[in-house]
């Protein structure tokens, strides 16, 4: 008990210094994505507070980050839009329908949890991790480069000239200074990502550089600041909204996508930040503690979220290894909204910038590069599938599709596996030595490797060396032995596992006498989840 109050006491400044680190970062970000979603900045600063906090608390990934995210944004701008319709004229009820969904998607994802979906996780391949990854990086990139515009004319532009030239200056400085920090091996080191944002801030505004900061960010935007009480529970939900049949059927399918999204996001990342720290989350804990932290984030009027990935490696490569680091930025981001916004403001996005193009640099598989050509093509190309998906479409779509182009794949290679050796024994009976495995993929090939017709009168078939997969299997076995009798044939079943001659006898009694029950007859179970 002393050496483990020893070793969280002696992380304590790393995981303090780089939940400050992450706070900094989280207000751009979290504003960002509430402009995205067409909300006012507080409803998404609200969201990376009670999101970051809760799942900090109870998730199932210490050192990871959560709070409103992008690739929830996207979906819920269709979504506000189409809820202020619904109102009477002038009524902008979008708002709070996207309260209502939240909620509902909270409670999806609590479901997620209760019956223990996380651990589906674990059947994403590897080339679909390092696509997510990459894609990933490439969005977060892309989002960075919006940060390059400014207002002229009512409408947004790049920057050119003197600006744009300074903005590429504060931002390759903060990067500097977060790459050489750690050559310098000091003893005491900050986190390299708070003291790049501390020394570009104090430049700007020692030299009063005329900039975009987080303020004027927020005001051109359409936002009044960053100033804010405490989360309020929305009494206006059960007001405003209707909850009827319709109600559901607008905001089911919302829901349904936005637990999706976040789910596949957050777990993912915990399985990421799993690699990095060589240690392992618990995948179902998290979906019970998103779920829950959704449903209160709706309740207090926030706009939902998930795990961050920019942020979470942020916090992880400053030092941030437990509970205490998600706490401390989650609070830290409600002082910032109660007591210290005219500070926060003044904080340049350049050095925001810089911070986001390292963590980029980090977050991309530079060795995907290396190993396309050393590996098989089928997994190079859900690789480079699933990042340029997640680049055009999102996340979700990106996932599924990269598992399904995957297990189309691995089905395939195996059902050029199956082989048959043949042989005859002294006393007239051929012999058909299975070897590879016998699943729904492998039928066609495997009915191949028979000669029914010119076959002699005694047929023995081996399964020692197959193992036979699924329900089509067995009905491949049954119809052969089918097509050996109606020949007038007699054929025996040797080394089926025990459940698969139990499923044969039960589907038809005769054949008891055709299967061989041996002693060393396989122990595997077939379709073992969907028979518990």
């Amino acid at each position: 008990m002393t050496e483990f109050v020893r070793k969280r006491v002696a992380n304590a400044k790393n995981d303090i210094l780089s939940g400050l680190t992450v706070a900094l970062a989280l207000v751009p970000e979290a504003v960002a994505f509430a402009f995205v979603a067409g909300v006012d900045p507080l409803v998404g600063l609200y969201a990376a507070f009670m999101i970051g906090l809760i799942t900090s608390i109870f998730g199932g990934r210490p050192g990871m980050i959560s709070g409103a995210t992008g690739a929830l944004a996207v979906v819920m701008v269709s979504l506000v839009a189409e809820g202020n319709a619904l109102g009477a004229p002038g009524e902008q009820l979008g708002l709070y329908y996207l309260f209502a969904t939240v909620i509902l998607m909270g409670g999806i994802q609590m479901l997620a949890g209760v019956f223990k979906l996380g651990k589906f996780v674990r059947l994403i391949p590897h080339p679909v991790m390092m696509g997510f990854v990459n894609g990933l990086a490439i969005v977060i990139f892309l989002s960075q480069l919006g940060m390059f515009k400014e207002f002229k004319n009512g409408t947004k532009e790049f920057m050119q000239g003197a600006d744009l030239f300074l903005m590429i200056g504060l931002v390759g400085l903060t990067m500097l200074i977060m790459w050489g920090l750690p050559k310098l091996k000091a003893t005491a080191k900050l986190p390299e990502a708070l003291i790049a944002i501390l020394v570009v801030s104090s430049i700007v505004i020692l030299a009063n550089l005329d900039v975009a900061t987080v303020g004027s960010f927020i005001k051109d935007g359409g936002g009044e600041g960053l100033k804010g009480g405490l989360p309020k529970f929305q009494t206006a939900i059960f007001d405003k909204i209707p909850f009827t049949w319709e109600t559901l059927r607008f905001i089911g399918p919302y829901a349904i996508i936005l637990a999706a999204i976040g789910l596949i996001e957050s777990l993912m990342t915990l399985n990421l930040i799993d690699e990095l720290t060589e240690t392992r989350g618990n995948s179902n804990r998290e979906c019970l503690a998103q779920g829950g932290a959704n449903i209160i984030t709706g309740l207090f009027g926030g706009m939902g979220g998930c795990a961050m990935i920019g942020q979470s490696i942020i916090n992880i490569k400053s030092g941030g290894r437990t509970r205490l680091s998600g706490i401390v930025a989650a609070v830290t981001l409600l002082m910032f909204i109660l007591f210290a916004s005219g500070l926060i403001e003044q904080v340049p996005i350049a050095a925001l910038v810089g911070v986001m193009f390292m963590v980029v640099i980090g977050t991309f598989a530079w060795s995907s590069f290396r190993i396309l050509n050393k590996i098989p093509l089928t997994d190079a190309i859900v690789l480079i599938s699933v990042s340029l998906l997640t680049v055009f479409f999102d996340l979700a779509v990106a996932v599924i599709a990269g598992v399904i182009m995957s297990a189309l794949a691995f089905s395939w290679e195996n059902a050029k596996r199956i082989r048959a050796r043949k042989h005859v024994k002294d006393n007239g009976t051929k012999v058909y030595e299975i070897w590879g495995p016998l699943f729904f993929g492998s039928i066609q090939a495997f009915n191949s490797k028979f000669d029914v017709v010119n076959d002699p009168e005694n047929v023995e078939i081996d399964f020692m060396e197959s193992r036979v997969s699924d329900h089509s299997a067995l009905e491949a076995i049954f119809n052969l032995v089918g097509k050996y009798e109606e020949a007038g044939k007699k054929v025996r079943v040797k080394h089926l596992s025990e459940e698969c001659q139990e499923l044969m006898i039960k589907a038809s009694p005769r054949l008891e006498s055709v299967i061989q029950h041996d002693v060393d007859d396989p122990r595997y179970h077939v379709m073992a989840e969907v028979l518990k």
